[in-house]
């Protein structure tokens, strides 16, 4: 059956002004809403960008009237007609063609559409599953368009401003060798090598030094990263990240550049919000998390963590004092105003304490008469005015205390100081609070053997006067690392790397990757450096991160066109999915059943 022919559009539906009042002009879209007034149709046609009102006159044009009756919501039409004022007082001056409408002369149905499974012209509640089971059918809604549109736009930036410092865009391959770096990869069978397999970058990072051991001085790529890794909101198995590299510099030019972006991305992106600080406030990794319990911290409210471990370990409460003898710490959270905090959402930030590796959650109120706990007992009257006067409580407050681990304590009363935080309204979302956290550990402990682990990745280079740690107290050295923060996520990291070959081979070392499984998974960038590398160092941006926090939404699925769902499914594609019994023997594979 042949195709219904059209007349092509001369404007998109957001174009058309008084300006254009007596022209003959042509539309198409879809049918956003239809009314029918006493016998005219009205219809609000829509395509992405924006709306028209067109209206028919069945007098004088009756076959353009009786095809208006005919079309329903979402039907793709076209049409011909005459710009003309709208009637006097029903301008709208909420739609930017309010001022005009635009007579029917000619009408088109160019494909009918059966009901929709939820209403494109509402942005109410719908079912996610639903939602991303018929994903074209919700990127037709404003607010969805308009998140896709703003994604255009800040990569736009991203390659302007960039190009504007002398970086050139370089692609790197999909399909490269499986180092480990941390995450799990996604494999990719070879079909003319059997039994051997491509992975899916987790990144670019070895691809990217090596561009700079060839001379690249200035790499960037909206680079594609698979992760093979549970979700959560601001997480995907595939995602888009600014990745950027550059050689002959230290952290302060890394930090400067990335800086000088996100301003100038924030202040024509999002004028409406408030950047908190400029330039962006600096703390390390311990500072961090001594204060706000998070190597993340939100500091849109102030809210900090105090320690009483000098004085906890002083006092009668056996939990506060072995605590500290056995090395941990006992730290304070003051929540103003916590008096109205009920017994069930004391309850509640106990158990979310516990999830983060704490046994309890104690806690203090500070009311009119003086403190009030079953905790109280275990101190005497100038241990607890000491409490009061390290934590600085007012009456009206409340004090919750950890005792344990540093890291226990401080990511346990960390997420307690942001579920208060939501509590009481303190996370403006109209506030951008950007922060630089630095000097990260270069390791991190196994949770499992015990052994070290890189806390970034093996290429990190240490800071230049950690070099004795790194041979007595490796677990104790600090590393040229930095994150960007944005109200309480990690935005992007990066660090300065190693290019000199024998310091790489002792971080792996420390690692215990033995000189074989270097060669074997990293022998390329061992021999690289040999050629030749410069000093060089880069970081990456999470593309929808930074998004969700622009457009206020939850997660990072609704700032994407295509995301897979909180299980790592395409509801709309139906994958992961199976495949012939062919092909699988073609690749050299057998399927293991489970249970």
């Amino acid at each position: 059956m042949e195709q219904t022919k059209f007349m092509k559009r001369t404007h998109h539906n957001n174009q058309l002004r008084a300006t254009e009042i007596g022209q003959t002009v042509s539309l198409c879209g879809w049918v956003h809403r239809r009314r029918d007034h006493g016998g005219v149709v009205f219809i609000d046609l829509r395509d992405r960008y924006g709306l028209t009102q067109i209206v028919t006159d069945p007098e004088k044009y009756p076959n353009a009237h009786q095809t208006a009756n005919e079309v329903r919501h979402e039907y793709v039409v076209a049409i011909t007609g005459l710009v003309r004022s709208r009637p006097e007082g029903q301008a709208n001056p909420n739609m930017d063609t309010g001022e005009i409408e635009v007579l029917i002369t000619d009408f088109t149905i160019l494909n009918r559409a059966r009901t929709t499974p939820f209403e494109i012209d509402q942005d109410g509640y719908v079912n996610e599953e639903i939602r991303l089971k018929y994903r074209y059918l919700d990127l037709r809604r404003q607010r969805m368009r308009d998140n896709i549109i703003e994604r255009h736009r800040v990569v736009k930036m991203m390659r302007d401003l960039l190009d504007a410092e002398n970086f050139l865009e370089i692609e790197t391959p999909i399909l490269i060798k499986g180092t480990p770096e941390g995450s799990r990869e996604y494999l990719v069978p070879s079909r003319i090598y059997p039994g051997n397999f491509f992975v899916l970058p987790q990144s670019p990072q070895q691809l990217k030094q090596l561009l700079m051991v060839a001379g690249f001085d200035r790499y960037f790529q909206l680079a594609r990263c698979f992760r093979d890794e549970d979700l959560r909101g601001d997480r995907q198995p595939e995602f888009t990240q600014l990745d950027l590299e550059m050689s002959f510099i230290d952290e302060q030019d890394v930090m400067s550049l990335t800086e000088k972006m996100l301003l100038k991305i924030t202040e024509q992106l999002v004028p409406g919000k408030k950047i908190l600080s400029k330039p962006f406030p600096r703390i390390t990794w311990q500072e961090a998390m001594e204060s706000y319990g998070s190597d993340k911290p939100d500091i849109r409210f102030e809210m900090k963590i105090v320690d009483l471990s000098t004085m906890a370990g002083e006092t009668g409460f056996s939990v506060f004092r072995d605590a500290v003898a056995q090395g941990g710490v006992v730290k304070c959270l003051r929540v103003q105003g916590g008096l109205e905090l009920t017994r069930k959402e004391i309850d509640q930030y106990t158990e979310l304490a516990r999830t983060y590796g704490l046994k309890g959650l104690a806690y203090i109120q500070i009311t009119a008469e003086g403190p009030k706990s079953s905790l109280v007992k275990h101190f005497n009257e100038s241990e607890l005015k000491e409490i009061i006067r390290i934590s600085a409580a007012q009456p009206g407050d409340i004090l919750f205390f950890g005792a344990g681990g540093f890291e226990s304590v401080c990511n346990a009363l960390g997420q307690v100081r942001l579920a208060c935080a939501d509590r009481f309204g303190l996370r403006n979302r109209d506030q951008l609070a950007y922060l630089w956290v630095t000097d990260f550990p270069l390791f991190e402990s196994d949770p499992i053997s015990g052994s070290l682990a890189a806390a970034h990745h093996p290429f990190t280079a240490p800071r230049d006067d950690q070099f004795e740690n790194l041979d007595r107290h490796p677990e104790k050295t600090i590393a040229k690392a930095y994150d960007i923060i944005l109200n309480g996520y990690e935005l992007g990291g990066g660090s300065i790397r190693i290019h000199d070959q024998k310091l790489q081979s002792r971080i792996f070392e420390l690692l215990r990757i033995s000189p074989e499984d270097a060669q074997n998974r990293f022998g390329h960038l061992l021999e690289a450096f040999e050629f030749g590398a410069p000093p060089h160092g880069g970081l990456a941006i999470g593309v929808e991160r930074l998004l969700m926090i622009f457009r206020d939404e939850p997660n990072i699925r609704e700032v994407m066109a295509f995301p897979k769902d909180s299980r790592a499914k395409d509801l709309m594609l139906g994958a992961p999915s199976s495949v012939p019994a062919e092909t699988i023997e073609e690749l050299g594979l057998a399927i293991k059943q489970t249970n």
